[in-house]
């Protein structure tokens, strides 16, 4: 299996049980606090993962025309997002909410695809309609359980939108240190959602739950953010964000199972198209004649036939290494996926 699919199967599966936990955890908080501390437990660990892999602070490696793309992706995945999600939780089964995060991988494609112009052949398309058919299932029935109202689904939608936007745009930073990419994001955005919701009248949790909704956060926010970021840097934003839509199943399977929510035939129905969606994407295969133009960057590699330049330093061929290098102009075929080295139109 290639490495970048296995990353983005391992955010989802982390994202996922997140989800349904976020819910059972968070009864009796606010929202907005509950996201905020989602968040914060998500930077506060990976800060500490990073200090301890550097021996240190170390600086980020992000160039100026980076830090808005940055702190864009803040702004709608870090605090935007989750307070969509977390409203839409109190107004919506756990299983429910869990397969409407299918959306988000039906979104990040649509923007990837007319914003960013990346490739989605026929094949993507039809899954994204899958998906979408199978949303639109759930939110017209209420999916089983305990959906109270159109809000709440709406409320999960609008948090697949924000993280739509938010994909596309870490993306433009993905060749970065993930761990400084995901636990930046989570740091700002849970200071900025926990100080909103202390100053609106939230009170903080006791410590029997509060640190299992940290734990949680570090987990299904922030480890799953880290392997997300190197998903992306291998597939590109569409083709991350289809193999993420795995996610909410398995969150559906922990609200069945473990939280023991009960479903009717419209949500086996919706299971059976978001599956085929899901399915299609997974199925996607992309190869034809390209042109690689000349450019310089940074960022971990090994040397294959993209990376054929000299260094300055001693260096072993088999371990990946980091650094600034230059590509040479280069035109062949092979089957590709939107990664950094293919950014290119079709």
């Amino acid at each position: 299996m290639n490495l970048s699919i296995a990353y983005a199967l391992a955010a989802a599966a982390l994202f996922g049980a997140s989800t349904p936990l976020a819910k059972s955890l968070g009864l009796g908080l606010s929202p907005i606090l509950l996201a905020g501390l989602l968040y914060l437990g998500s930077g506060v660990g990976l800060a500490g993962v990073r200090l301890v892999r550097d021996r240190g602070w170390k600086p980020s490696g992000l160039t100026p025309s980076e830090w808005p793309w940055l702190l864009g992706a803040i702004v709608f995945g870090g605090i935007l997002g989750p307070v969509a999600l977390m409203f839409g939780l109190t107004r919506t089964s756990g299983a429910t909410a869990s397969l409407m995060l299918n959306l988000e991988s039906v979104l990040t494609a649509l923007i990837a695809w007319l914003v960013f112009r990346e490739n989605a052949d026929r094949r993507i398309v039809l899954g994204m309609l899958a998906i979408v058919l199978g949303g639109v299932a759930l939110s017209w029935s209420g999916g089983g359980g305990t959906t109270h109202d159109w809000t709440g689904p709406l409320a999960v939608a609008l948090a697949c939108l924000c993280w739509g936007i938010d994909n596309n745009l870490t993306r433009k930073v993905s060749g970065s240190d993930a761990l400084f990419i995901a636990g930046t994001k989570g740091l700002v955005a849970g200071l900025v959602n926990c100080g909103l919701a202390l100053s609106i009248g939230a009170q903080v949790p006791a410590v029997a739950q509060l640190l299992p909704i940290l734990l949680v956060g570090f987990l299904g926010y922030g480890i799953s953010l880290v392997m997300f970021v190197l998903a992306l840097r291998g597939l590109g934003s569409a083709r991350t964000g289809a193999y993420f839509s795995t996610a909410p199943f398995l969150g559906a399977a922990v609200a069945l199972l473990v939280l023991g929510e009960s479903v009717t035939v419209a949500f086996w129905i919706a299971s059976a198209l978001m599956a085929v969606g899901v399915w299609l994407h997974l199925t996607e295969r992309h190869a034809h004649e390209h042109q690689h133009e000349a450019t310089e960057h940074g960022h971990w590699h090994v040397h294959d036939e993209h990376h054929q330049h000299e260094h300055g330093f001693e260096w072993d061929p088999k371990v990946p290494h980091s650094h600034v290098h230059a590509h040479r102009p280069l035109r062949h075929s092979h089957a590709h996926f939107p990664d950094v080295h293919h950014w290119h139109r079709h």
